[in-house]
């Protein structure tokens, strides 16, 4: 394969574009003065919203077996039954779920110098969104988000045969916009799914974009690193000056 300048970046969506992890504990904080000022729970609130939060981190969703709603509810119901004991409350735990979920999505937003960064960057390279997950979950971020304009393609884990790490995905993305693996770049911060992807697929490199700065023992080993996905434009231009020198 001949050596080619970058053609196409992959963004991952969840704590790489948006702040998903930081959305997601503004609505737990919610529902724990929910339920504190408004059914007088105690300590019981927190270790309810910790218990969820477990819960979501193991979750397996199979779509055709239940919708997210029910499957998030009930997550919700047993995490107040484990806690409180006494009859499932179902009423409450509806409360809970869509005050969480609404809470996360109004502070699920694009920050200002991503958007100028997605922007300068589609000028030089095509861009797509590339996501795991719940068809109904991430449209709904997608939505919230409003970043459809930024990106040539968008494509939804949840609405495809396999999801990120399999290379199917990373192919049917490549077929959209035109490119070969060996154009394109993927950026996001889960080794497992869109770096070990990545590689899997053969692309031209792969950015894990490591926030704590710890380095993880294991592999897959991305091809670089960055702090921040603002890192990216500068990291790009040393990727196509290393062609140039090549060449």
């Amino acid at each position: 394969m001949g050596l080619t300048r970058v053609r196409a970046v992959f963004f991952d969506l969840d704590n790489t574009l948006i702040d998903t992890a930081g959305a997601s504990r503004r609505g737990m904080s919610e529902v724990i003065k929910l339920l504190q000022s408004k059914y007088h729970y105690k300590e019981e609130a927190e270790i309810i919203c910790d218990k969820v939060q477990i819960k979501l981190s193991k979750e397996c969703f199979h779509p055709y077996s239940m919708c997210i709603t029910d499957l998030r509810t009930s997550q919700w119901e047993e995490a107040i039954q484990e806690t409180k004991g006494g009859t499932h409350n179902r009423r409450l735990a509806e409360e809970c779920y869509f005050l969480w979920k609404s809470t996360r999505l109004q502070h699920m937003t694009l920050a200002e110098d991503v958007k100028a960064m997605l922007t300068e960057l589609r000028k030089e390279v095509r861009l797509l969104l590339l996501t795991n997950g719940d068809r109904q979950t991430q449209r709904e971020k997608i939505e919230a988000c409003a970043c459809q304009s930024y990106f040539d393609a968008i494509v939804v884990g949840g609405e495809q045969k396999e999801e990120k790490p399999a290379p199917s995905i990373f192919y049917h993305c490549c077929d959209l916009l035109g490119v070969q693996p060996g154009d394109c770049v993927m950026v996001g911060d889960t080794l497992e799914t869109d770096i070990q992807g990545g590689l899997n697929a053969g692309l031209k490199a792969t950015v894990w974009i490591n926030k704590s700065g710890i380095m993880p023992l294991t592999s897959p080993i991305p091809h670089y690193i960055v702090s921040s996905v603002l890192e990216l434009p500068a990291l790009l231009q040393n990727i196509d000056c290393k062609v140039n020198l090549s060449v």
